[in-house]
């Protein structure tokens, strides 16, 4: 076999590779010439490197000796001219300084914000009064925090005394405190009975109800504390009367609910562009996702600043103060209010081991209980109120510690955790715009877990309705149907929340769904009552009922908010096996228990807010008497009734007799006879 010699290069770089296929050359043997050649010229030079089998030949031994002596020229001292030294002098007194600086341009921020805040102020202190009020709490809890940061073991030292000393009086002093407690409860029910109606004892029974049938089925019924069970009912009772029945609070969680709901609806800027102008035809689709994925790159952002990390501290600090639970379960009861059952754990990941069963059982339970704020959008987006759903989200928090810690008692000794130790996880974007990018990419899997979550179910309903039908047609009872059935099961509870007993019923079915499949599928069901209602019209179309009364309304918005149900189960179940899997075993025996615990939470908050919602609030007027003329149990001295009965005569333009008409029934217009004693001439 004969080799054929290749040409050199002008470069000294022998090539091998390439040759005439027409020469018949071996190109195994050319491999084995260019090896050898290479390990000559390595021997005799020491000056290459073979790379690629042969193919080329590479010099680095050169470059080598360059970048040796550039290191050497760089290690020499160079001399810096003019301009590099003084740079350099401002370089280090920036860095010296620096702390200085950043007070000096906090301080004309802060004169400049507060400039402004004085100017508005000064304009129209009316239309400016939430920014003033945002102004003083801001001002307020930086104080705070500045001098909890800086004082708290003076503070602590100067309320030690009285902490002893309370401890030490202690056992005699929880009982007055209990007699006086249940004593303000009996006035509290006698008087307002008398004013309100009976509702309210109904809505009190349930609320006695609730806490006696978690008592019965406890983990550990002869080790509850009942701390924080009577402290978390207490602050769901406050909450209640704070924004349900003064109208400061009730001014400003509607206040909220408003300014929240037009934030919203920025929302639909976004879904007209990429959806467009006709993107309401599909409703769900392209008008409420979308406020999912708005809401989770605003939560995510305000994340990144460490907004919501501040706020939820503060909230999970009152709750361990009040209630006694550990910063653990407390910190998570109050993420929840803003975020997800499965996000919340997160806060505390790193403890998340090390918790014992009643505290992982309480973190589920708050799960639960609760709903997230980006789902909060949608469902006000239904048209269910905005401040009730508020109201209920921060309610919710403590039943959810109560229901807790009576349905699976504390008896192991948990993780002594301070709470100034306590660290809260903090996001991992990078900066503001990675934020809001990250959350947007977030929802895309929440977004399309509650759309094929929708689509499956209501398939499923339908299916199951449609065999239902089938069998109750085999009974001469063709309606029978899911809602029917679960009407039947959840009808004691949802009558002894205090709904209206012809309500109850409708009230029953819409808990059957939240429970069943979802709470998506149950506000849609109630957005619907309450268009109805809006609408007005007949009560009853052939026996059916159209739409409830505001206060079964009320009650339903308060029952339905919270996550426990079969779907959330597994969800939970999956996402804490997956932060915690050493407590896969205590994550499945208690899941169960705590989606239980977290319906009981769900439906106490119900009560309480039965008790506290007055039977005219938004109702209208002719809704309102066509109660009145149903149920014997409405006050004569309604300041509402009374109102509306004015209201009504005034418009009859002072005729001799007052014929009934338009909304109004013959007995609305008798219940306004009895109510102020017309003249008789009047009421004919």
């Amino acid at each position: 076999m004969e080799l054929t010699e290749t040409s050199r290069d002008h470069s000294g770089v022998h090539n091998l590779a390439f040759q005439n296929d027409s020469d018949g050359a071996d190109v195994t043997n050319l491999k084995g010439f260019g090896d050898n050649s290479q390990r000559i010229r390595n021997v005799q030079n020491k000056t290459t490197v073979h790379t690629n089998q042969g193919d080329e030949y590479i010099n680095i031994e050169s470059d080598l000796h360059e970048n040796k002596r550039a290191s050497v020229d760089d290690a020499q001292p160079r001399l810096k001219g003019l301009l590099e030294k003084k740079y350099d002098e401002v370089c280090e007194f920036c860095k010296k300084h620096k702390t200085r600086f950043y007070y000096v341009a906090y301080g004309i921020l802060i004169t400049a914000y507060l400039a402004v805040v004085i100017a508005a102020c000064s304009l129209n202190f009316q239309r400016a009064l939430p920014l003033f009020v945002i102004t003083v709490l801001a001002i307020f809890f930086i104080c705070w925090d500045f001098l909890i940061a800086k004082y708290e073991d003076r503070i602590a030292a100067f309320f030690s005394p009285g902490d002893r000393y309370l401890k030490k009086q202690w056992f005699w002093l929880k009982w007055v405190l209990c007699a006086a407690l249940i004593i303000t409860i009996i006035c509290w029910l006698i008087f307002d009975t008398r004013k309100q109606g009976s509702h309210q004892l109904i809505s009190f029974g349930g609320l006695v109800m609730y806490v006696l049938l978690m008592l019965i089925f406890s983990k550990y019924p002869a080790r509850v504390a009942w701390r924080p069970v009577f402290s978390g009912i207490g602050m769901q009772f406050i909450l209640g009367v704070l924004i349900l029945r003064t109208k400061v609070g009730f001014d400003v969680f509607n206040w909220l609910g408003i300014q929240i709901q037009t934030f919203l609806e920025y929302s639909d800027t976004g879904a007209k562009f990429v959806f467009g102008d006709k993107y309401t035809d599909h409703f769900f689709a392209f008008k409420v996702l979308p406020i999912v994925v708005f809401f989770s790159t605003v939560m995510s952002m305000l994340y990144h600043i460490g907004f919501m990390q501040w706020l939820i501290g503060k909230v999970g600090w009152i709750m361990h103060f009040f209630m006694g639970t550990t910063p653990v379960e407390s910190l998570v009861a109050a993420g929840n209010i803003f975020v997800g059952q499965t996000e919340s754990p997160l806060l505390v990941r790193p403890y998340l081991p090390y918790i014992t069963k009643s505290e992982l059982h309480a973190v589920m339970t708050a799960g639960f209980s609760t709903i997230a704020g980006s789902v909060l959008g949608a469902y006000i987006s239904f048209g269910v109120s905005s401040s009730h759903l508020l109201t209920a989200s921060v309610m919710s928090a403590p039943a959810s510690l109560a229901a807790s810690k009576l349905f699976w008692p504390e008896t192991e000794k948990p993780l002594e955790i301070l709470r100034s130790g306590l660290q809260i996880a903090k996001g991992e974007s990078k900066n503001l715009l990675e934020a809001a990018s990250q959350g947007a990419s977030t929802s895309i899997g929440l977004v399309a877990n509650i759309a094929v979550n929708v689509i499956s179910f209501l398939a499923l309903l339908s299916f199951l309705d449609s065999g239902l039908s089938w069998v109750g047609s085999l009974f001469d009872y063709p309606q029978l149907n899911f809602e029917n059935i679960c009407a039947y099961v959840f009808m004691p509870f949802s009558f002894m929340m205090g709904v209206d007993w012809e309500d109850s019923f409708i009230v029953g079915g819409l808990l059957g769904y939240k429970t069943f499949f979802n709470e998506f599928l149950a506000y849609e069901r109630l957005s619907k009552l309450i268009q109805n209602r809006e609408k007005g019209g007949s009560m009853y179309i052939n026996g059916v009922k159209q739409y409830m009364t505001v206060r079964s309304e009320v009650i339903a918005t308060y029952a339905l908010c919270g996550f426990a149900n079969f779907g959330s189960l597994g969800l939970v179940i999956g996402g804490l096996t997956s932060i915690a899997p050493s407590k896969k075993k205590e994550i499945a025996d208690s899941a169960f228990r705590a989606m239980i615990a977290g319906t009981a939470a769900c439906f106490m908050t119900a009560c309480v807010a039965g008790m506290l919602t007055v039977p005219g609030l938004e109702v209208p007027c002719h809704i309102l008497l066509g109660n009145a003329s149903n149920f014997t149990d409405f006050p004569a001295n309604s300041t509402e009734l009374v109102k509306c009965c004015q209201h009504l005569f005034t418009s009859a333009n002072h005729s001799e007799e007052i014929l009934p008409g338009g909304n109004y029934s013959l007995n609305s217009w008798k219940v306004c006879c009895q109510i102020l004693g017309q003249p008789d001439f009047h009421c004919t």
